[in-house]
């Protein structure tokens, strides 16, 4: 008996073994997504006989003589399926990898399912969204913003034949415009990394280290070797000896070179140390399993204070000039130091002093899509690699260098990436499978399972802040001073810069005479921290914030009004021990409006018609009752500067073609890039078609990270537009003999004084392509500011934590896509809940990540988002395109301060380690009631 799949037969039987998921991406099907292997996240669901299934732990042979449908096969020809235009209507995605999945559970759904979301969908996850937007999809909630309702095509917008001409903007800028690849997400056609067919490909799997520090002695490849189908097994005799990072910068110089291809020296378990080639995935894993490794065991150390004590074992015994690490003898890869004023005179002369250690764990990135790359060889002796990257320009040059290969011969191209958070602004993946694509010379593929992403992938620094704090009674903040340790892992990628930004902007904040900072970034034989969401802040502003705040308590003031006093104005100087950066100022200024709308939100119920009715917000008796706030700050862009780059041109077709640099992972740059286009060029982003993240589009591109989808990447698309803009005019006045000044773009058509010429007509009488390049170097940036608050409710008797309101006020500047642009709030918020409240990535006594799946990870599901609304300062802030600052990491940063000052106000207990479990929390008060009691 066949497999039927959207009503018709698939090719072939499944292997013996094999999972529903795998034999339906093998037929075609990719909407089909994989994300756990382990039956948890849903990405993977499927109707069976009209049933949804977890693909991914369906047997596929269990399948036979059933009718399969995927999402494919969701929609009856070009009609969507209703709850496929449901989601294309409220936006109901981000990375658009999860969704899928969401759409055939939720098609499933019966009435009495669809009352009670929170269990029904508790076998879906979304990394990106909060949930509030899949939930008004549901409801039947339209967000997105018809294009009918912008510029009408053919007619200029505000002129009779003869009038003045003026400028002509579209309706674009500040509208809720949907995601160009909107239907291609609800459809399942939108094309992830490993979403398309590769001839001949091969697969490679990894031999990972099973010891957390020692010299390879030798391997027995033998077995391996003999299992069909097996191509090569690599060993680091094969590899360039060459060192390099995996963190990827503009300025490659940032962070240590301290990491070799695959590596003699093994320094955390998981780390890989040989890689197998096959013509299957089976095969590969089968041979994989059978390389035997020989070790001459290393001393290793797990605890950063211990790895920076005399006698130690060393990590790194290389040249710290050459590598740009800080200190290899006593594994300091980075470190930071500075201060300005007096603060041990400034504590001497305080009314009141506090210091507190507080401490943030490792927290997994857990975008759905995986850690992945294909590269196949070209002819011309060159490569190309397809990759899950949020930096395709900065990776390939990073392989150009590591492989001597001329730049223009390595081409990497990202399809859209299923969420990144920082993760991926990391070469984990591609330099081992190009490296078996030039040995092999066939296309091979590497994808990380979801166990590896916790054993071999980064995850965030874990941090140590000792933090002290003072004022005066009349509520002056006077001193600020910081001990930061933070855990880098077996190496340095990322590390001194997170140390770095995390001391930075977390202090800058307040307008304080003395700041101290000491600060150190430490090896330890642990899985590698890198790149997340926040880059430090969200670590060390919870250190800084929960502080702040218990001061403001010891010396009488209300939270919100001791931080009115003391954060900094709009003409004040950003001061920092860490350094300062001329190039970072505070060019337009939201804070102060930020704060009082925390204000009038703490004092008055919720107006927004999406938030929970009031009375789910009642705690129970006998719970314990709390509010609390936090802020943040972060800089536009990082130091050094970041390149954007675009090309706009005019197709032969009248379209717009719209060529850009950045990955779309969630971000939304996309839909903020054609919004900005179509607003220069006066007409409607149903007119501009977008290419993206492809290193054969544009020039130098730095990449999608930094927060600086927007203001960098939006700013070159701008320019790009602009001088298109430029072009179109001075042909037309060419073509017409109009003045240039008598012509003005209008929809598909410029006007020239009373005549109109379709910009058909205009590309044909050009005789050529009109395009222009628009660049943007992200030198100078600004600051966006970002306030939370909540309001909790605290079982005693069990530790359980409730949130009854969740407030987020942003400094955004000019709202170019108020829909997404609060997705991104919300998915920020959302993502530091978890990692306030649930996540941490466990270590044992031997170095071995124990965490390895969602289900012991614990990543928050619909049932345990709280709605948060979501306030905008009224902004512009005159560096970014429109008047528009960043807002995809700054969301996250204040949440974990702000709940456990709400934590503090309930209990009257200071939570000072991360994340505020159940049991810790329960522990916690039992211990304070014991305390109590003795007293």
């Amino acid at each position: 008996m066949s497999i039927v799949v959207n009503g018709t037969a698939a090719a072939g039987e499944p292997a013996a073994g094999q999972c529903l998921r795998t034999f339906l991406r093998e037929q075609g099907w990719y909407g089909v997504k994989k994300g756990c292997d382990s039956g948890d996240c849903g990405a993977c669901t499927v109707h069976v006989d009209g049933l949804p299934v977890h693909s991914c732990v369906y047997p596929a042979v269990r399948a036979q003589g059933r009718a399969v449908t995927t999402v494919e096969g969701l929609a009856e020809g070009a009609d969507l399926h209703p709850v496929q235009q449901r989601f294309l209507d409220a936006q109901g995605f981000q990375c658009g990898f999860c969704t899928a999945g969401l759409l055939m559970t939720v098609a499933a759904l019966d009435d009495a399912q669809q009352a009670d979301l929170p269990r029904a969908l508790k076998g879906n996850l979304c990394r990106c969204t909060g949930y509030r937007a899949i939930r008004d999809a549901i409801a039947g909630v339209r967000h997105v913003t018809s294009t009918s309702a912008e510029t009408p095509q053919g007619a200029p917008v505000d002129a009779t034949p003869g009038a003045p001409v003026a400028a002509v903007r579209s309706a674009a800028v500040g509208a809720n415009v949907p995601a160009p690849a909107g239907r291609q997400i609800v459809t399942g056609t939108a094309r992830f990394t490993f979403d398309v067919a590769v001839p001949g490909l091969t697969h490679l799997k990894l031999v990972r280290s099973t010891v957390p520090h020692a010299r390879i002695t030798g391997f027995d490849v033998d077995a391996a070797m003999r299992v069909p189908g097996v191509l090569a097994v690599l060993t680091h005799r094969d590899c360039p000896d060459r060192l390099y990072s995996s963190a990827q910068h503009e300025h490659a110089h940032e962070d240590p070179a301290d990491t070799r291809l695959l590596d003699a020296t093994v320094r955390f378990v998981g780390q890989r140390v040989a890689a197998v080639v096959a013509e299957t995935e089976a095969a590969a894993e089968t041979a994989a399993r059978l390389v035997r490794v020989h070790y001459a065991a290393l001393p290793a150390v797990f605890d950063p204070q211990t790895a920076m004590a005399p006698g130690a074992p060393v990590l790194h015994d290389k040249d710290p000039v050459a590598c740009g690490i800080a200190r290899p003898a006593d594994n300091v890869a980075g470190e930071v130091h500075g201060e300005v004023g007096d603060v041990d005179l400034a504590l001497a002369e305080a009314d009141e002093v506090y210091t507190a250690t507080l401490r943030t764990q490792r927290v997994q990135h857990a975008h759905l899509e995986t850690h992945g790359a294909v590269a196949w060889p070209e002819p011309d002796g060159g490569v190309t690699v397809r990759s899950s990257t949020q930096t395709p320009y900065l990776t390939r040059r990073a392989l150009a260098r590591l492989f001597d290969l001329p730049p223009q011969r390595v081409r990497v191209v990202a399809g859209r990436v299923g969420g990144g958070f920082g993760g991926k602004q990391e070469m984990l993946v591609e330099d081992i499978v190009v490296l078996a694509a030039l040995r092999t010379g066939r296309p091979v593929k590497l994808e990380f399972t979801r166990s590896e992403q916790f054993t071999s992938a980064t995850t965030r620094h874990p941090f140590q802040v000792t933090v002290t704090v003072a004022g005066r009674r009349d509520g002056t903040l006077t001193a600020v001073r910081l001990r930061v340790v933070a855990d880098t892992g077996a190496y340095g990628n990322h590390g001194p810069a997170v140390l770095a930004h995390g001391c930075s902007e977390s202090v800058a904040v307040y307008r304080c005479p003395n700041k101290q900072v000491d600060g150190w970034s430490v090896y330890t034989n642990t899985v590698p921290s890198g790149a997340f969401r926040g880059y430090g802040l969200g670590q060390v502003s919870f250190a800084v914030e929960s502080a702040v705040d218990e001061l403001a308590r010891r010396l009488g003031f209300d939270p919100i009004a001791f931080r009115a006093r003391n954060v900094i104005g709009p003409d004040d100087p950003l001061v920092t021990p860490v350094g300062h950066d001329d190039t970072v100022q505070v060019r337009s200024y939201g804070l102060d409006q930020c704060l009082d709308l925390i204000t009038r939100a703490r004092s008055q119920p919720p107006a927004d018609r999406q938030v929970r009715p009031a009375q789910q917000q009642v705690p129970p008796a006998g719970w314990l009752v709390g509010d609390g706030m936090a802020v943040a700050m972060i800089a536009t862009g990082p130091p050094g500067g970041h390149h954007g780059r675009a090309r706009a041109s005019l197709a032969d077709d009248g379209c717009y073609q719209l060529d850009v640099g950045m990955a779309e992972f969630g971000n939304g740059s996309t839909t903020v890039h054609r919004q900005l286009v179509a607003d220069a060029l006066a007409t409607s982003v149903d007119q501009v078609r977008i290419r993206q993240s492809d290193t054969a589009l544009v020039g130098h591109d730095t990449g999608a990270f930094a927060s600086t989808g927007t203001v960098v990447a939006g700013t070159a698309a701008q320019r790009a537009a602009v001088g298109l803009r430029g072009q179109l005019l001075d042909a037309a006045s060419r073509y017409t003999g109009v003045d240039r000044g008598q012509c003005r773009l209008a929809g598909d058509a410029v006007w020239c004084a009373d005549r109109r010429v379709a910009l058909v007509e205009l590309v044909q009488a050009a005789g050529g392509t009109l395009s222009a390049d628009g660049h943007a170097d992200g030198g100078q940036r600004s600051v966006a500011f970002n306030v939370h608050w909540f309001r909790i409710a605290v079982d005693p008797d069990s530790g359980e934590i409730r949130i009854l309101r969740s407030v987020h006020s942003a400094d955004a500047g000019t709202v170019l896509n108020p829909m997404q642009c609060r997705g991104q709030v919300e998915g920020g918020v959302a993502q530091a809940l978890g990692a306030t409240l649930a996540e941490h990535v466990d270590i044992d006594d031997d170095g071995r990540v124990r965490t390895t799946d969602f289900r012991s990870y614990h990543l928050p599901t619909f049932a345990d988002v709280p709605e948060t609304e979501v306030h905008f300062a009224d902004s512009s802030d005159p560096l970014g395109p429109s008047g528009a600052k960043s807002m995809s990491e700054s969301p996250f940063n204040p949440v974990a301060a702000a709940l456990a000052n709400a934590l503090r106000d309930a209990t009257g207990i200071r939570f000072t380690d991360l994340p505020f479990t159940r049991d810790r929390v329960w522990d916690r008060l039992r211990r304070g009631q014991i305390d109590a009691d003795k007293e």
